[in-house]
C-alpha cells in the first residue's frame, strides 16, 4: 500500500451546506419517490420536472442553424445588443436616462456576479462603504457585498406579526442612515417574503432616499415572474431613474427566461452624465477583468435573440405570464387548502 501523504490542507475544517442549495443536495441524495424539493427557487411542471421555454428552444435553435457564428471571447463588457435590450428592459425604451447615455450596463454572472460587481465597483468608487439592506433578505446578499468590500447593516423590511411591510420601521431606519449609504433595494417579489411596498410607498421611499442622497442598488431577479407583467414590475425602478438620480441595478434572466445555469446577468448603472457614464464603464472594465476575464456568449445570445425580435418577445411575454400565473393560482391553492383544514394561514 503507498504510504499517505500528510496534506498541507489537513487543518481545514468541513464546510456546512449551503443552507439554500444544500437542500437540493440532500433532495438529489433522498431515496423517496415522493420527495418535494423545498429549496433553490426554480420554477417546475405540473411533473416537478424542469422547464426550457419554448422561445428559448426556439431561439437557441436559430442559434445553432447560424454558420456565421462563433465562439471567440466577447469583450470585458459583454455582448453588446444584450447590454443595449437589458437596460431598455427594465428602464423602458423610451427611458430618458437611455436616450441621454447616462447609462452604462455590463454583462455579468446572472444576479450574484451583477451584485458583487456592483458591490466591489463601489467598494472602490464610492465615498460610503455601508450599504443597508432588508430583514430579511436573500442569504447570499450579505456575504456578496461583504466580501466585495462594503459593511452590511440592515433596516426593518417585514413584520412578522402582520406578515407584511413594516414601512414605519423601514422609513424609520433609512431616515437615520449616514448621508450616502447605499440601500439594496428588491425590485419586486421580496426574497424570501414576496412582501412589495405598494406604488404610493415606494414613492415615499423615494422621496426619503433622495432627500438624504442615498443611493439605490436595485436587485431585479423577477422581473415579470411577479406578476406577469414586465412593465409593471419594473415600475418602481422607473420611478427612481424618473427623477433623474443616480442608481445601481443587477438583473437576471435565470428565473424570467428560465436559463437557471446558463448564468445571464447585467449590471448597469445610472449615472448623472454620458461623461460620467464613459469613466464608470472604464473603471467597470478593471474590476471585471481580474475577475472573470470576460463573460460568457451562449445565454445573452439566446436573450438578445428573444428581445431583438417581436415575435419572439411575445411569445416569451405570454410564456413568462402563464408561468407567473401558474404560481399565483398555485398559492391561492395552497392557501384555500390549508384554511379549509382549519389552519392559521396568511397569503401575502
Amino acid at each position: 500500500m503507498a504510504s499517505q501523504v500528510a496534506s498541507v490542507f489537513a487543518g481545514i475544517a468541513q464546510a456546512p451546506e449551503d443552507p439554500i442549495l444544500g437542500v437540493t443536495v440532500a433532495f438529489n441524495k433522498d431515496p423517496s419517490p415522493v420527495k418535494v424539493n423545498l429549496g433553490v427557487g426554480a420554477y417546475r411542471t405540473e411533473e416537478g420536472k424542469p422547464l426550457v421555454l419554448n422561445v428559448v428552444r426556439c431561439a437557441e435553435q436559430m442559434l445553432i442553424n447560424d454558420p456565421s457564428r462563433y465562439k471567440e471571447y466577447l469583450p470585458i463588457t459583454g455582448l453588446a445588443e444584450f447590454n443595449k435590450l437589458s437596460a431598455k428592459l427594465i428602464f423602458g425604451a423610451d427611458s430618458p436616462a437611455i436616450q441621454e447615455n447616462r447609462v452604462v450596463t455590463v454583462q455579468c454572472l446572472s444576479g450574484t456576479g451583477s451584485l458583487r460587481v456592483g458591490g466591489e465597483f463601489l467598494a472602490k468608487h464610492y465615498h460610503e462603504h455601508t450599504i443597508y439592506i432588508p430583514t430579511p433578505t436573500w442569504g447570499n446578499h450579505p456575504k456578496i457585498f461583504t466580501l466585495a468590500g462594503l459593511t452590511a447593516r440592515t433596516y426593518r423590511y417585514y413584520d412578522p406579526a402582520t406578515r407584511g411591510l413594516d414601512f414605519n420601521g423601514l422609513v424609520e431606519d433609512l431616515s437615520s442612515a449616514p448621508l450616502g449609504s447605499i440601500v439594496l433595494l428588491h425590485a419586486c417579489a421580496h426574497n424570501p417574503t414576496g412582501v412589495d411596498p405598494t406604488v404610493d410607498q415606494w414613492e415615499k421611499i423615494r422621496q426619503l432616499m433622495r432627500s438624504k442622497s442615498l443611493l439605490p442598488f436595485f436587485d431585479s431577479a423577477y422581473q415579470g415572474f411577479a406578476s406577469g407583467s414586465l412593465d409593471k414590475d419594473a415600475q418602481p425602478v422607473r420611478m427612481f431613474v424618473a427623477d433623474g438620480g443616480e442608481l445601481l441595478m443587477a438583473q437576471s434572466y435565470a428565473k424570467n427566461m428560465g436559463l437557471y445555469g446558463e448564468r445571464v446577468g447585467a449590471l448597469s448603472i445610472v449615472c448623472g452624465s454620458a461623461d460620467v457614464a464613459v469613466r464608470v464603464e472604464s473603471q467597470l472594465k478593471l474590476v471585471i477583468r481580474p475577475m472573470y476575464s470576460s463573460p460568457p456568449l451562449h445565454g445573452p445570445s439566446v436573450v438578445a435573440t428573444i428581445l431583438r425580435d417581436s415575435e419572439m418577445f411575445n411569445e416569451w411575454t405570454v410564456e413568462l405570464k402563464a408561468m407567473a400565473d401558474r404560481i399565483i393560482s398555485m398559492r391561492q391553492q395552497l392557501f384555500d387548502a390549508l384554511k379549509s383544514r382549519g389552519g392559521s394561514v396568511w397569503l401575502v
